[in-house]
């Protein structure tokens, strides 16, 4: 059975990867299904203004990583939820229960991309970060092995199978007595 590494009632779960393998969606399906609440990083830096200006280059915002863990920090103490971020290395390591790294075959992700209207350095980046699996190496090491855990998400049927393999996890998850 899953553990927790604090008191919290309901396991953090951080869902993580390169921009379209479809975090957002596993995390929304993965809410729904578990009744955690899903936080979309990148919308709450938008929502909230938590950052620091806009990159060119990257047509992104350039996130201020001290006030995005400011704004999370009760809600994370509390538990019960699934973050939703492209980074993973900057938020507590306390804070998770399990850490899910989506990886996509590069050609799907290279659609995904397109269709979003990724092109250049934007597209590029993101197509090499998949590559060289730097997420994944980025939550390795931020993260306890044992809570890390990669999941393929190509296609709707994978993310459905995540999903459902996810929801065991929560509903099989305890806390670790204090």
């Amino acid at each position: 059975m899953a553990q927790s590494s604090s008191g919290r009632k309901k396991p953090n779960v951080l869902v993580t990867g390169t921009p379209g393998t479809g975090k957002t969606t596993t995390s929304s399906f993965l809410a729904e299904a578990t009744q955690l609440r899903h936080v979309n990083v990148g919308d709450l830096v938008r929502d909230k203004n938590l950052h620091d200006g806009w990159h060119e280059q990257f047509d992104c915002h350039v996130i201020n990583e001290d006030l995005v863990c400011d704004e999370l920090e009760d809600m994370m103490e509390e538990g019960g939820n699934i973050v939703d971020y492209h980074g993973c290395d900057f938020f507590p390591e306390r804070w998770f229960d399990r850490v899910v790294v989506l990886q996509t075959e590069n050609s799907v992700l290279y659609d995904r991309l397109s269709k979003r209207g990724y092109t250049g350095a934007k597209l590029t980046n993101n197509i090499e970060c998949e590559i060289f699996q730097v997420l994944l190496e980025e939550a390795k090491d931020s993260y306890p092995e044992d809570i890390v855990v990669a999941l393929r998400s190509d296609t709707i049927d994978d993310i459905n199978r995540n999903v459902a393999t996810l929801t065991d996890w929560v509903r099989n998850w305890c806390p670790k007595p204090e």
